[in-house]
């Protein structure tokens, strides 16, 4: 995955230290009970659309910009569905990065689902009820998305 221009120039100034990011996820539901995933190009494992804020950006805008490079979908964000802090973990150069990441439930409104840049090998639809291998977290991504509760859950451990 590029690295961001802005977190470059960071990593120039604190080298492999312990880097404090906003992530954003997004859940993309259709009208036919299926979510958008894309099959990461680092790890060739299907997850959640995700990515990184870029400095003065707005999580739903920045959510919405992720969503439309990564997959050429259209989509616009509903509701935020969690709010939590990943635990801290390191690339394999040795940065150390720990993300408060923002989950939001969105829908498409325009775009076939495609590979749109270098993070993904594949993007399509699944049906909910026959989900690929997911983390324990983006499951429960998808479940509280999809949970009639529009209140997100924050996480308290």
């Amino acid at each position: 995955m590029p690295t961001p221009k802005f977190i470059r120039e960071l990593r120039q100034k604190i080298g492999h230290d312990l880097l404090w990011l906003t992530g954003i996820t997004g859940v993309v539901l259709n009208d036919a009970d299926e979510v958008l995933l894309v099959r990461r190009a680092d790890t060739g494992r299907w997850a959640l659309v995700a990515g990184i804020l870029e400095p003065g950006e707005q999580p739903a805008t920045g959510l919405v910009r992720e969503i439309q490079e990564e997959t050429a979908v259209q989509a616009v964000v509903e509701r935020l569905v969690s709010v939590e802090s990943l635990p801290p973990s390191s690339y394999p150069n040795g940065d150390q990065v720990q993300f408060l990441d923002l989950c939001f439930r969105c829908r498409p409104i325009s775009g076939a689902p495609r590979v749109n840049d270098d993070e993904s090998l594949e993007v399509r639809w699944w049906p909910l009820n026959a989900l690929p291998d997911l983390p324990d977290r983006e499951q429960a991504c998808i479940k509280n998305a999809l949970s009639p509760d529009p209140a997100p859950v924050y996480a308290t451990s």
